[in-house]
């Protein structure tokens, strides 16, 4: 497990998660990165952030191994931050806050940006959490078992 600059106590997978990528800059860093971006300027320019929160995120996102930090790409002396695997098994999280944006915070023909499967060219699918024989789960078919 990566080191935590704090140790999380809660029992809660979500709470965990949150206290890591919760944050309105700490997501859209993971998003950006998703969509290729690399270098502190590139997400600067890309989300308009002040340098001390950038910085500050990018550390913390570092630091829980969501982030890493390597060499320019182009052998120039710049770093460029990239997604470790960890950090890559968060594309089913963008994925879903962004499909559930795409359907909730825009009016109907409003313009938004469309996630594309690049092996089809057509949308990604709607994602949904299936049970065993394939039927859709929710939110009354679903309890959380709390560990003691």
């Amino acid at each position: 497990m990566p080191n935590h600059e704090t140790i999380n106590h809660e029992p809660c997978p979500v709470a965990r998660c949150v206290d890591v990528v919760g944050d309105r800059w700490s997501l859209l860093i993971v998003r950006d990165a998703f969509d290729g971006v690399r270098r502190f300027g590139d997400f600067q320019r890309s989300l308009n952030v002040a340098r001390n929160i950038l910085s500050d995120r990018l550390r913390k996102l570092v630091n829980a191994g969501i982030l890493e930090m390597q060499d320019a790409s182009d052998g120039t002396a710049y770093q460029e931050y990239v997604l470790t695997s960890e950090g890559e098994k968060l594309f089913p999280v963008i994925v879903a806050l962004r499909q559930w944006g795409e359907q909730h915070r825009f009016k109907p023909g409003e313009r938004h940006s469309d996630l594309i499967d690049t092996r089809t060219g057509n949308p990604i699918p709607y994602m949904a959490p299936h049970a065993e024989d394939g039927s859709v789960l929710m939110p009354a078919t679903a309890v959380v078992r709390k560990v003691v």
